[in-house]
């Protein structure tokens, strides 16, 4: 069944995509052209404050709306359609693995990246001044959200006492993971008509959220020319520039990983060609870009994992909404490199057993970061105070921050499909599912 646009809608005009980096271009086009106009004119104030920032926030408030219900019903129906308890403890444990090992390596490669290229040493220390001065307020408010962070926390509070509060926390998210689990365990576990009638409830409400999903994302493309206008707009490329090294060592690390290491993975691990695996999910990368945002992007993720890269949906629905909150590798490589970089900038030689600590500690901070725009910058306030850096410092990449957040999302949403397809091959799903669909 098709949950979002069907095929006629999609094939009549240009591919989204393809309207998408046209939205992309046009914003930066745009966006650079108003901040040599002005930044600081009335008329581009203006547009940013009445136009494109609103339009840019009803677009992901549309989205957002949706995750709650769409990710309940989804890892729900998943489990119940595992069908035993043993082959979700199976699943669950692939996932895990998966998750920790891949993500480790993009960490690895964060950190070498920037031992080789050393970004804080071609810091302008007078530059790196005005930063922190520029953006204090902001990193005083960052600070402080790391500081009450703690893992111990953040572990407990997987468990939801009050699991309406976790629905409404960005930061608790893993807790309506976690009862949307126990809520699908109940389910196997009772099997009677009435909690057979309820299956078929939430099945009415996952394809109701894929069908709005599939209308909202049509606004995706203006949506991502808005995100750029006012970002490009209020920086222009100085900002960017002025932290050329840094910007170039996150963009490489990431790239290294998302179009080496996990195109490797996919056709070593999981039997898919490359080529297959990235027609299928561009849609999801460029949403993730435009959003920033691993959780608004989980309708289109799984939507993309069903409709194109034929995923067996009781597998892809398990992963993907796991992932969403809790597969990061994109996040937990750009912590690695911050810490790294802020410790350079600051004079710190940090010692290959403090910098495999910074690797643990950002695996564990990629699975404990929100999937919101910017949900990684108390994570790494917190991994600055534990190894002995100044918080505050986080100030210094606050400027770029926005850009490379789009690019981070983009390839953990990535990493959450590739896992999804090592998982279903490695699980023994995936021929089924194709087997199920040439019977169809």
């Amino acid at each position: 069944m098709n949950h979002g646009v069907s095929m006629e809608e999609r094939k009549s005009g240009l591919p989204l995509h393809l309207k998408v980096l046209i939205g992309f271009a046009v914003g930066i086009a745009l966006g650079i052209a108003a901040h040599e106009y002005g930044a600081d004119e009335p008329l581009i104030k203006n547009t940013i404050t009445y136009v494109t920032n609103p339009f840019g926030q009803i677009f992901l408030h549309l989205l957002f709306m949706l995750v709650i219900p769409l990710m309940f019903s989804a890892l729900v129906l998943g489990v119940a359609e595992l069908g035993d308890i043993a082959s979700l403890g199976r699943l669950g444990w692939r996932t895990l693995t998966y998750t920790a090992v891949v993500t480790g390596i993009a960490v690895g490669i964060g950190l070498l990246m920037v031992n080789l290229i050393q970004p804080g040493l071609h810091l302008d220390p007078a530059l790196a001044a005005k930063a922190m001065t520029q953006y204090a307020g902001k990193t005083s408010e960052i600070v402080s959200s790391g500081q009450q962070l703690n893992f111990m926390d953040l572990l407990i509070n997987i468990v939801p006492k009050n699991v309406i509060a976790a629905a409404t926390d960005d930061k608790q998210k893993l807790g309506v993971v976690f009862f949307a689990l126990m809520f699908g365990i109940g389910l196997v576990m009772t099997p009677s008509a009435a909690t057979q009638a309820f299956k078929n409830t939430l099945q009415g409400i996952f394809e109701i959220c894929m069908r709005l999903i599939g209308l909202f994302i049509k606004l995706a493309p203006y949506a991502v020319a808005c995100f750029m206008f006012a970002l490009c707009a209020n920086l222009g490329w100085d900002a960017i520039s002025a932290l050329a090294y840094f910007v170039i060592t996150v963009l490489l690390a990431l790239a290294i990983h998302g179009f080496i290491v996990l195109p490797i993975w996919v056709k070593t691990m999981g039997g898919m060609s490359p080529g297959t695996f990235f027609r299928g999910s561009q849609e999801a990368m460029l949403t993730a870009f435009a959003t920033a945002s691993s959780t608004a992007t989980l309708p289109v993720t799984l939507r993309v994992a069903e409709e194109n890269l034929k995923l067996p949906r009781k597998v892809s629905r398990f992963v993907l909404t796991v992932g969403a909150s809790a597969n990061h590798h994109g996040t937990a490589l750009f912590e690695g490199i911050t810490v790294l970089f802020l410790a350079q900038v600051s004079g710190l030689d940090l010692s290959i057993g403090q910098q495999l600590m910074v690797l643990v500690l950002c695996i564990l901070g990629g699975i404990g970061t929100a999937g919101i725009p910017s949900g990684s910058l108390p994570v790494i306030a917190m991994i600055c105070g534990i190894i002995g850096l100044k918080p505050e410092g986080i100030g210094i990449i606050i400027g770029v921050n926005t850009f490379l957040d789009m690019c981070r999302t983009s390839l953990n949403v990535t990493g959450d499909l590739a896992t999804a397809v090592v998982v279903s091959k490695r699980s023994g799903e995936a021929e089924l599912a194709m087997v199920e669909e040439i019977q169809s």
